[in-house]
């Protein structure tokens, strides 16, 4: 079908379906070893040291109120569910299958890069060379404009208008909307995931004054998922936005030719999208709970707002719950829905549009039998290959990124792939004009970006191991603190204890449901104990974990 494709579309479009085509199979690796992670999650559960210490009832770790106040005293092992659920993708096979990802990535662009060469060949498209193209019609206006500005009006002289173009400073007023416009766009997707993160701690703080027992217990649960589905909706409204807004941007620019319009829309478009699907997800894998003090000395947010903390399981598990979801969002509302739903919907609003001059017609019995060419005129205009491509890196941004948190990402990008092929398949077809052919040699701006991810997910899935998990510190204990070589005790290694005569006043439980007094309580931290010369100075401990932390960065380029 790739050589069909080729004679009716043109070699550009080609090209993307090859690409398609070729990173469909790629996830099918992938996906089968994600299982694999993810069943060794299942299997090891029920022999995971730490996950058995907190879900022990009998070692009582009575841990420090969560919120001031209103929030009482609670045992570690409430939160063994939490422990267990992040077991499943906190655990050493992780580790190999981020390192295979790395591998998966460097080798799928050789591969598309053999497969690029070899349709070269039999497109013959070897000795194809780029011709000049010839200026936009939005940059002859604007150069027109120039003349007659400087009353140089055009002569027949060829020369002269060939010398003729557009500097640097006909230019400025458009690089600088363009600065300006991009650097709000960014600061409002910021400003964006700051909300979220103002609604998060407000709502959890609100659920916790509830009488409703289930209530205060699902507080993390019920304030997870609504923020989840949130951020969700806000990335899918900024998405719409920015595309809109990345192509006004560059038509201000005034590119001189449509390769040169199409590669600086592209960068635009891609920058904004990144930061805008990317943001929530940078947030809770690298700065949730690394902000929130501790007990006694607690960090504050809009008159008494606590920052939040992570699960007592660690973050990794809302990481992967916070990637889930976004990335299956887009994938079913924007990249599926939207796909097909938009383009029908445009075409019933042209049909409906068209109707009355129709009828007019078929009265005046101008037009009885209306050609295939009337018919094809209520598709959609075809506006090139950039929302395909874009949906599609993306994806790639999700599989390879943060494919530490979540080992099953690249199977949903592979069931999705499989549907998105037969959809734009069908949607080039039946929903869209037909476009101009276009010969092309490879796809251009977007393999760079691809490189460009697969260079930078080597390095967030190292901090995502080294920082966000527990396999560093579980491998410190191990082996520096252990006294058998095992990780028994590890749970109580990684609490800190607190005097709760240090709490400032007015922060104290009320009504605490605890029968004895509690003169200590335990947070995850590594701290020295109240008892020591230093107290709640960062210990030993904490400095060894920060060493192997910041040496299994360096080691895993």
């Amino acid at each position: 079908p790739l050589f069909f494709c080729r004679k009716y579309f043109g070699e550009k479009i080609a090209f993307y379906f090859a690409w398609l085509g070729l990173y469909t199979e790629f996830l099918i690796p992938s996906s089968v070893v994600g299982i694999i992670v993810f069943l060794y999650g299942c299997i090891t559960i029920e022999s995971d040291i730490p996950s058995k210490e907190m879900c022990d009832q009998h070692n009582a770790f009575t841990m420090c109120p969560l919120c001031d106040k209103f929030c009482d005293y609670w045992n570690l092992s409430s939160a063994c569910g939490t422990a267990r659920a992040s077991h499943l993708f906190d655990n050493p096979a992780t580790v190999f299958f981020s390192i295979f990802m790395a591998l998966w990535a460097t080798m799928f662009l050789e591969q598309w890069k053999r497969l690029q060469m070899r349709l070269n060949y039999f497109w013959d498209l070897t000795g194809l060379e780029e011709e000049e193209e010839h200026p936009r019609p939005e940059y002859e206006t604007k150069l027109l404009q120039k003349k007659l500005k400087t009353k140089n009006i055009a002569t027949e002289n060829s020369d002269e208008d060939e010398k003729e173009k557009l500097t640097w400073n006909d230019r400025m007023p458009g690089y600088a909307a363009n600065f300006g416009l991009i650097l709000f766009m960014v600061m409002l997707t910021f400003s964006a995931v700051f909300g979220v993160i103002v609604y998060r701690i407000t709502t959890a703080a609100s659920l916790s004054f509830s009488t409703n027992e289930t209530t205060r217990s699902n507080v993390r649960v019920t304030v997870t998922a609504t923020a989840v589905i949130i951020n969700l909706v806000v990335i899918l409204i900024l998405d719409e936005i920015y595309g809109v807004v990345a192509k006004w941007l560059t038509e201000i620019e005034v590119p001189k030719t449509e390769k040169t319009f199409e590669e600086r829309l592209i960068l635009k478009a891609f920058l904004l999208k990144f930061v805008n699907s990317y943001a929530p997800i940078f947030y809770v894998a690298f700065f949730k709970g690394r902000f929130v003090g501790r007990p006694g000395h607690y960090v504050y947010v809009f008159d008494g707002y606590r920052m939040e903390e992570c699960a007592p399981g660690g973050c990794l598990m809302e990481l992967c719950i916070q990637l889930s979801i976004i990335m299956l969002g887009k994938q079913l509302i924007q990249n599926n829905l939207f796909e097909i739903g938009i383009p029908k919907l445009k075409k019933l609003f042209r049909k409906l549009k068209d109707g009355r001059t129709e009828a007019k017609k078929m009265d005046n019995n101008q037009s009885k039998n209306p050609q295939q060419w009337d018919l094809d005129y209520t598709l959609e205009p075809f506006t090139g290959l950039t929302p395909e491509y874009m949906e599609m890196i993306i994806q790639f941004g999700f599989v390879t990124l943060f494919v530490a948190s979540f080992p099953l990402a690249p199977l949903f990008a592979l069931l999705n792939n499989i549907i998105e092929v037969r959809l734009d398949a069908k949607k080039f077809v039946t929903e869209l004009r037909r476009p101009d052919t276009v010969r092309a040699k490879d796809i251009g701006i977007w393999f760079n970006i691809l490189s460009c991810i697969g260079k930078l997910s080597v390095i967030i899935n190292a901090f995502v191991i080294a920082v966000t998990s527990d396999f560093i510190p579980r491998l410190v204990y191990q082996y520096a603190y252990s006294q058998n070589g095992t990780m028994h005790g590890f749970i109580n290694h990684t609490l800190s204890y607190f005097n709760v005569s240090h709490l400032k006043a007015g922060t104290q439980p009320e009504n605490s449901l605890f029968a004895q007094d509690v003169l200590f309580c335990r947070f995850k931290d590594y701290r020295e104990p109240p008892w020591s010369k230093n107290p709640y100075e960062f210990s030993k401990q904490y400095w060894s974990v920060l060493s192997a932390r910041l040496a299994f960065v360096i080691l895993f380029q």
